[in-house]
């Protein structure tokens, strides 16, 4: 099985078709509980799955990554091994018909990695990415320096939330943070774990509200989810909505979610992308 996936991968790399104007994706959270990795994955599976999009998910929540969960993936391939030094090539797993790099428990924030294990992620990264039409990069619940870069470089920042008043104002410090500190603007909210559309759209009414108000920043509605039982059934079951489900609520609205990101504009590419986030984190910027 994971021969089958490192020749899928040297096969995929083997192209070298250096996608010019490949995205990239971050999905952040002010707060943990919300979704963020769900809707990750479920992402990723769908723009690959409905629009034939070469998908690479990293998991950069350190501390608490559980992509690897969701996709019923062997954990013990993982980022901590590019950190040692082996090659990305050998770590990169495939599942569910697109890629991913899996994170690890044992940090409690990506501040903690030394500089040179950090940076041979980056340049693995580098090396790699300009082979897919989508690299998602799913981030640890709040921020920190190098989360921050990550986001600053990203084409676009998914933010999700939820209706609970806790995870609003977290969602709020979060978009205030990176655009009072940074000036990034590229943000799209996700209101998941709505009982009713009226509910996600209240909700994010009322976010945007207060980012006009206080910080005369427009938000952007990417959709709202729905609460489901099915989202619980399939993470016992390893296993991802969007694909055993694809006619549950959840994964019709996930799917125009995908619909209108496959549509959109990419500026840049993946040497552009990775430029920047090496820039920010040497403080060029």
């Amino acid at each position: 099985m994971m021969e089958d996936q490192a020749f899928g991968l040297r096969k995929l790399l083997a192209k070298k078709k250096s996608i010019t104007n490949g995205k990239f994706v971050t999905v952040a959270s002010g707060k943990g509980g919300v979704g963020k990795s769900n809707f990750s994955a479920n992402l990723a599976y769908t723009l690959a799955k409905q629009y034939h999009k070469d998908i690479l998910l990293i998991d950069a929540d350190i501390g608490m990554g559980n992509i690897h969960l969701l996709l019923n993936a062997d954990p013990s391939k993982n980022m901590r091994q590019v950190f040692n030094g082996v090659p990305i090539e050998q770590v990169i797993v495939e599942s569910n018909g697109f890629y991913a790099l899996l994170g690890f428990s044992g940090l409690d924030r990506l501040d903690e990695l030394e500089e040179l294990e950090f940076h041979r992620v980056i340049e693995g990264l580098e090396r790699v990415s300009g082979q897919f039409d989508y690299v998602i990069i799913d981030t640890g619940a709040g921020i920190d320096a190098k989360v921050t870069s990550f986001l600053r470089a990203s084409h676009t920042t998914y933010i999700v939330t939820t209706p609970e008043p806790t995870a609003m104002m977290d969602a709020y410090a979060l978009i205030k943070s990176l655009y009072s500190l940074y000036g990034y603007q590229r943000f799209k909210v996700v209101v998941n774990m709505c009982r009713s559309r009226s509910e996600g759209v209240q909700t994010f009414e009322k976010l945007r509200q207060s980012t006009q108000k206080f910080l005369e920043l427009e938000l952007v509605l990417a959709g709202v989810l729905p609460q489901t039982p099915r989202i619980r059934q399939c993470v016992e079951a390893r296993a991802l909505i969007a694909e055993r489900y694809p006619n549950e609520n959840f994964s019709r609205a996930l799917g125009r979610i995908a619909a209108a990101e496959a549509g959109a504009r990419a500026i840049g590419g993946a040497a552009e992308y990775w430029s920047k986030v090496v820039g920010f984190l040497r403080g060029k910027a």
